[in-house]
């Protein structure tokens, strides 16, 4: 972080950094966004340099993509640099605009937990890209600058110009996943919360099935969940392991979590870690 502040011109020296963490690392929770953000707001506030928001979250970009070689794009960097308590943050990360969405899951008697699997993902073991150069070859294919560019309504004839098989996987998510976001945002734009859960279900099914990027655990995890009560649940994250998202009624948790406990002693998997989480603004100042 410190290479990609004094790459972009920015006056920032030593610094004495002490780092405390309670986001597991490999968890699917966007652990390295936080520690570029976290790291970027403190450098430029100890040497005095004003920066927005989305200008923290793109430096820390930077840093992932050419210091560390994740060819990632801005999502997380820019939740942890971006959010507000009580939202969802809607990012179109061609235009880079933002729109926080209400998301106020104990108002509705509802609570989000986050089962961690406990299985290391790393996106820089070659998997990430992969997919990545998969859809860019697709979109290629298909005549389009990106996938996002591709209409839901037009997805079946596009499906029936790609004759490999897996670049037709890949399609399918992309398009499926992004018609699912404008859904989700509707009806959280319309307080109807306990009615995005099927739609998370069916993106764990895309980013399974599809996009294959799940595994047993995360697998095990979404399908316990569903059967406990839950309204919906996906993976999140880049995927190989990491966590998963449970939407549930608040009295639930303590069922749920039994449930999806017990299920992965029953299949001779390591514990799982099972949190609620809510909402939360990004990074800043408490001191």
């Amino acid at each position: 972080m410190l290479w990609a502040l004094l790459e972009a011109g920015l006056p920032v020296g030593g610094a004495d950094l002490h780092v405390r963490s309670d986001v597991p690392s490999g968890a699917g929770l966007s652990s390295s966004a936080a520690l570029e953000v976290a790291t970027a707001l403190a450098l430029t506030e100890l040497y005095g340099i004003a920066l927005t928001r989305p200008e923290l979250a793109a430096l820390a970009l930077r840093a992932e993509n050419a210091y560390v070689g994740v060819p990632c794009g801005v999502m997380d960097q820019t939740a942890s640099a971006c959010a507000t308590d009580g939202n969802a943050l809607h990012l179109d990360t061609r235009t880079l605009e933002l729109r926080h969405i209400p998301f106020d899951c104990a108002a509705a008697g509802l609570r989000l937990l986050v089962v961690d699997t406990r299985v290391k993902h790393d996106l820089a073991d070659g998997a990430y890209a992969e997919r990545l150069a998969s859809c860019h070859g697709a979109a290629a294919e298909l005549g389009l600058t990106a996938l996002r560019d591709l209409p839901y309504a037009e997805l079946d004839r596009a499906l029936a110009r790609l004759d490999d098989p897996v670049r037709a996987r890949r399609v399918r998510h992309v398009v499926t996943e992004n018609e699912r976001v404008v859904r989700v945002e509707e009806l959280l734009s319309a307080g109807r919360l306990r009615e995005t859960g099927p739609l998370l279900t069916e993106g764990h099914a895309s980013l399974r099935d599809d996009y294959e990027v799940s595994c047993p655990e995360l697998d095990l995890a979404v399908a316990t969940a569903n059967t406990a009560g839950a309204h919906g649940a996906r993976m999140t994250g880049g995927g190989f392991g990491g966590s998963a998202l449970a939407l549930i009624d608040a009295d639930a948790e303590e069922t749920v979590t039994a449930a999806i406990t017990k299920a992965f002693d029953a299949a001779g998997f390591t514990a799982p870690r099972v949190t609620a989480a809510a909402p939360a603004a990004g990074a800043q100042r408490i001191l």
